[in-house]
């Protein structure tokens, strides 16, 4: 198992590593100069020239890759261009939004889509599987971005239950800050959950196939004991890898989402970044959402391990 570990973080290192330096190369090809974005078309040649000086663009591309990489390992992600304040800190602020958001999404796509999964393969080809796969296709043909104008629509407006956007901050409370998040967990939440049931839906019916359930079923252990102790854990690697996916997918969202409720969390820096071509702050967030990534499926494959101990000694 240690040596499975350290061959994961290994291969953890290496990508996050390849994918630094291709957001560099990215944002080094885009076009435009960040000093006549910040300074404006009329300004001065020695006023551009000497911004670029103090921004460190006089400088070769991979000294300032080698240098902001030695940063972002030590912590140091630089100053933002156009805030003035270190990175750290903006990424600090928007992430005690995105990051409870993220989580309370995940947390109820999963809720909703495993009792959904499993109903559904509990009644395989009847009115009740019928109406999970309906409620799947629905989810996978409906933007996250439109459910969450619909939702905004009828719990905001017309019912005022829920605020329409807006996050009026950790420090007033944790009740206001929770009403602030519900309607984005939500619209972030309800598509990845039908993806989530069709995925458990199938890998439950598939686990059911198997031989080893019908021995169990033929020792006289009825439908549901067999569903909850053999089917459901072997059912689990595809379940997992899909929620591992998910993640990334709910961090991708949040960029539209957080716009849409106007949420000032890390999506919505990351636009407004993009904007003003403050490259610093848009390199740090896409290496740190790439990290996350990255991150993540290094917990699934522990996961795979866990679930499966056969695996441990195939996956590389």
């Amino acid at each position: 198992m240690i040596q499975f570990c350290l061959r994961r973080l290994a291969t953890l290192c290496v990508t996050l590593i390849a994918a630094s330096a291709v957001v560099f190369v990215v944002m080094e090809v885009l076009p435009g100069d960040p000093a006549v974005v910040m300074l404006g078309t009329e300004a001065q040649p020695e006023t551009l020239a000497a911004l670029r000086k103090q921004l460190g663009l006089d400088r070769p591309a991979p000294e300032r890759y080698v240098t902001w990489l030695a940063g972002f390992v030590t912590g140091d992600l630089g100053l933002s261009q156009t805030y003035r304040v270190p990175v750290s800190e903006l990424i600090a602020d928007r992430l005690a939004i995105t990051g409870p958001l993220a989580l309370a999404a995940i947390v109820l796509s999963t809720a909703i889509a495993l009792p959904l999964g499993l109903f559904a393969a509990a009644r395989h080809r009847r009115l009740g599987d019928a109406g999970v796969m309906a409620f799947g296709q629905l989810g996978l043909a409906v933007p996250n971005f439109w459910f969450g104008l619909l939702l905004v629509l009828v719990f905001s407006i017309s019912l005022g239950w829920l605020p329409a956007g807006g996050f009026p901050g950790w420090q007033g409370g944790i009740g206001p800050a929770m009403r602030a998040l519900i309607l984005p967990a939500v619209a972030l939440a309800l598509p990845q959950a039908a993806i989530l049931a069709r995925v458990a839906r199938s890998a439950i019916l598939d686990a059911m196939a198997e031989d080893y359930v019908r021995t169990a079923r033929a020792k006289g252990l009825t439908r549901r004991a067999a569903l909850w102790r053999h089917v459901l854990r072997n059912a689990m690697i595809p379940i997992v890898t899909i929620m591992g996916l998910q993640f990334s997918f709910l961090l991708a969202g949040a960029i539209i989402i957080e716009n849409v409720f106007y949420l000032p969390g890390l999506g919505r820096l990351v636009f407004q970044a993009i904007s003003q071509r403050d490259l610093i702050v848009v390199k740090d967030i896409v290496v740190l959402l790439a990290g996350t990534v990255v991150f993540i499926n290094f917990v699934v494959d522990l996961l795979y391990a866990v679930l499966d101990p056969r695996l441990r000694s195939f996956r590389t």
